[in-house]
């Protein structure tokens, strides 16, 4: 099914000029730089701007999907249903909407993620030097609707899929490092042992 009808599709804010961060006031936005592969945005690691009288448009509450039009890959993130304040979107992001009668917001940001989808955006990509995807593009693309029940279910498996490719990653990590720590103190005992002779 097409996602115009299966949601609200609307631009991020158009800042005008540079936005300088404010450390403690002003409102939590989140910009291009913000979308990494698809994890769920929080508010965490957000910045702060001042970003006065924002139309409601431009803001999310919770449970939308923010996606990514300009540059590759074009990723859709969600955004958490637990939010402790709204928070502004900025161009180039695109704000989706979905009707959660019929759309579970981690399963859109999923579905739009998956090498399908990518590749269909893709195709319809405009720019040469830097690839952008209409809104019009976006909703038309089209994606497998499955009930309420199975779409909850792939997006938990997704997200148990990542946690655990990170906890991966952290462990391998930590191994190196303590693999390098382990060496280090061998050649330094050997280098002291030679010396002592």
């Amino acid at each position: 099914m097409r996602l115009g009808k299966l949601c609200e599709i609307h631009s991020g804010y158009t800042a005008r000029g540079r936005l300088e961060a404010m450390p403690s006031e002003g409102m939590l936005a989140i910009q291009l730089r913000d979308l990494g592969h698809g994890e769920a945005l929080n508010g965490n690691t957000l910045e702060r701007y001042d970003l006065p009288n924002l139309a409601d448009r431009y803001l999310v509450h919770g449970g939308e999907v923010v996606f990514k039009s300009r540059g590759e890959p074009n990723t859709a993130a969600v955004v958490d249903s637990m939010l402790q304040e709204k928070i502004a979107v900025m161009l180039p992001l695109l704000i989706l909407r979905p009707d959660i009668t019929r759309l579970a917001p981690a399963y859109l940001a999923w579905a739009i993620n998956q090498h399908d989808a990518q590749r269909k955006l893709g195709a319809e990509a405009q720019g040469t030097s830097l690839r952008m995807i209409s809104k019009a593009t976006l909703q038309n693309l089209e994606i497998p609707i499955p009930d309420l029940e199975t779409q909850h279910r792939i997006a938990t498996l997704d997200a148990l899929s990542k946690k655990e490719g990170r906890l991966l990653r952290d462990l391998a990590n930590s191994r190196e490092q303590l693999h390098s720590k382990i060496l280090s103190e061998r050649a330094e005992f050997a280098s002291n042992q030679g010396n002592q002779r």
